[in-house]
């Protein structure tokens, strides 16, 4: 199934199945960003100055977090340095743990280079959201 949408952006326009982003971030100030696959560069959509394109947006991920089933993926949402993170984890493809703290770090796929990182007492919530995963859905454990 695909989920196809067109943006105006920085002087091009863009067609894009939505359903090929693996993760989105919604910032503070009314700004959606996502990474287009393969990671060329991420695309920046504002409610005030797009804001067509930016209900289209929001309305799908709130249909695929809200869903959340294996036809749309693994999706969370994650708090993390300010921002909200959607995230469909089964798009991320590698996952580390520090064994001295316990903290996990994941790259958002297709996205920035710099990692999540996750601590099991300051953010617990989205901590066991990830931890689940990796032992529900990947069948592995940390031990």
């Amino acid at each position: 199934m695909t989920y196809w949408i067109k943006i105006n952006y920085d002087r091009n326009t863009y067609v894009i199945d939505l359903e090929r982003i693996g993760a989105f971030c919604r910032w503070p100030n009314g700004k959606l960003s996502f990474w287009l696959p393969d990671g060329c560069f991420p695309i920046f959509i504002h409610s005030k100055t797009d804001p067509d394109t930016y209900q289209v947006v929001s309305n799908y991920l709130s249909k695929i977090v809200s869903v959340n089933n294996s036809q749309y993926g693994y999706w969370v949402k994650i708090d993390y340095d300010r921002n909200e993170y959607i995230i469909n984890l089964n798009c991320v493809s590698a996952f580390c743990r520090q064994p001295s703290s316990g903290r996990i770090s994941f790259w958002l796929p297709n996205g920035d280079k710099q990692p999540i990182i996750l601590n099991p007492q300051s953010d617990r919530e989205s901590y066991h959201l990830v931890e689940d995963y990796i032992q529900q859905k990947i069948g592995l454990s940390w031990d």
